[in-house]
């Protein structure tokens, strides 16, 4: 019996799954304080968050009005990457500009 003759006769009944898993999701909020201006939250949430002007001012004045507002849901390392670089961008023009991530 050869090599070839052996491995045709093995039979293999182990089945492999494929469990992928979505990445967890994380929720990107902005705190209203009162040194912040509007216009400049309003400038964040447009270049950094990408969303449009109009978008922009309604999470703006829902972040005045209530306290806090999201402003988008992401994996992980983008929520990171675009918190850090809201604090960073605020804290270089002299805000106070305080945003958290919370797991969604």
């Amino acid at each position: 019996m050869s090599n070839i003759d052996i491995l045709e006769d093995i039979q293999i009944d182990e089945k492999i799954k494929n469990d992928v898993e979505e990445p967890k999701k994380y929720k990107v909020i902005m705190l209203n304080d009162d040194k912040t201006p509007m216009d400049w939250v309003v400038e964040i949430l447009t270049i950094i968050f990408k969303h449009s002007n109009e978008t922009a001012e309604k999470i703006t004045f829902t972040i005045h009005n209530e306290g806090s507002g999201l402003v988008g849901i992401y994996t992980y390392e983008i929520a990171e990457q675009k918190v850090t670089e809201a604090i960073k961008a605020s804290r270089e023009n002299g805000f106070p500009l305080g945003i958290k991530m919370e797991a969604e």
